[in-house]
């Protein structure tokens, strides 16, 4: 088991392509993901994601890619570049160039397709393929250690002939037309965050602590996994060392010295960020959002949203409720 992808699926990842792009130079375009562009790709029109991952895909040709405070990346055909927490992005054939916003550019399909955007100036030709994650995690931790801008080749991808295999067939599709199964979209997205994600924790110095360095470890990553796919499950120090083969003094030191805390802390945290986002989203009550993350009574769990928060969950979701 891959515990990356483990991980990534518990946290309930969902995606698809939404633009083909295909540019002359000079040209340069800056946006970023909105509800509207990925709302006919989800699962229900009217859900609202908590979290929007974009990606290119560059085809053919090569961009620089950028947002604001960081040095451009220059991206080449066979690579990806991901935007983990959707900043602002401007892609352009050169330093220098004036960008357009991409969305007064974007054409409506005729005929079933994807939206699509021609532009440039009638030089050099990039191709590229535009697309997005969404999670309902608004504190995914994932996405919370990754930098704003990362990039992975197709080539060294682990996963490299699914991929590869996968984006010629999106390609084909698009070309007549038609929109690329779901199911191999959200599976090729997918499998591009585990490789982007991958060779980042691989620049990661060895004595960093946190969810990544965890994740990296077979047996850490395993209980990550484990948590992660079912947070309301009774999980103790001793069923998590069990299931991931350890003693539990070995467990608990690993996974204090990986992750940075100890397992039942993380466990109670994750909880709990969780229910918060269920107060905010969800109409459920207290006592079945307690249920949901896994307490047993409504009082225990409101204890210890106020110990977390610093403020009952009922007073946090009318606040919440004002604020809109």
């Amino acid at each position: 088991m891959d515990p990356l992808s483990d991980v990534l699926r518990s946290v309930r990842l969902t995606g698809g392509v939404f633009l083909d792009a295909r540019f002359t130079a000079p040209w340069s375009v800056s946006g970023n993901m909105s509800v509207e562009d990925c709302r006919a790709l989800l699962a229900s029109p009217s859900h609202v994601p908590a979290q929007i991952i974009a990606y290119h895909v560059v085809i053919a040709g090569e961009l620089l890619a950028a947002v604001e405070g960081e040095a451009p990346m220059r991206v080449s055909a066979g690579e990806i570049v991901l935007i983990p927490r959707n900043d602002v992005n401007s892609l352009s054939s050169a330093a220098g160039l004036k960008p357009r916003k991409a969305r007064d550019l974007v054409q409506a399909p005729n005929g079933g397709g994807l939206p699509w955007i021609r532009h440039g100036g009638g030089g050099e030709a990039t191709h590229i393929v535009c697309g997005f994650l969404a999670s309902d995690d608004a504190c995914n931790p994932l996405i919370a250690t990754l930098p704003r801008l990362l990039k992975v080749d197709i080539r060294e991808a682990a996963s490299r002939d699914w991929i590869e295999a996968s984006i010629r067939f999106a390609a084909g599709e698009l070309t007549q037309g038609r929109l690329a199964s779901p199911d191999v979209m959200s599976r090729l997205v997918e499998l591009l965050l585990v490789e982007a994600v991958r060779r980042y924790a691989e620049t990661l110095p060895p004595d960093t602590a946190g969810w990544l360095r965890g994740l990296k470890d077979p047996q850490i990553g395993r209980a990550l996994a484990l948590i992660h796919r079912d947070i309301a499950a009774p999980w103790s120090p001793e069923s998590l060392a069990r299931e991931v083969a350890l003693s539990r003094s070995a467990f608990i030191e690993r996974f204090t010295g990986l992750v940075g805390m100890p397992p039942i802390r993380y466990l109670t945290a994750w909880r709990l960020q969780t229910a918060r986002l269920r107060l905010r989203e969800s109409a459920q009550s207290i006592g079945q959002i307690a249920h949901a993350v896994g307490y047993a009574a409504e009082e225990a769990f409101s204890r210890a949203f106020k110990r977390e928060f610093g403020v009952a969950p009922g007073r946090w979701r009318d606040a919440g409720a004002t604020e809109r």
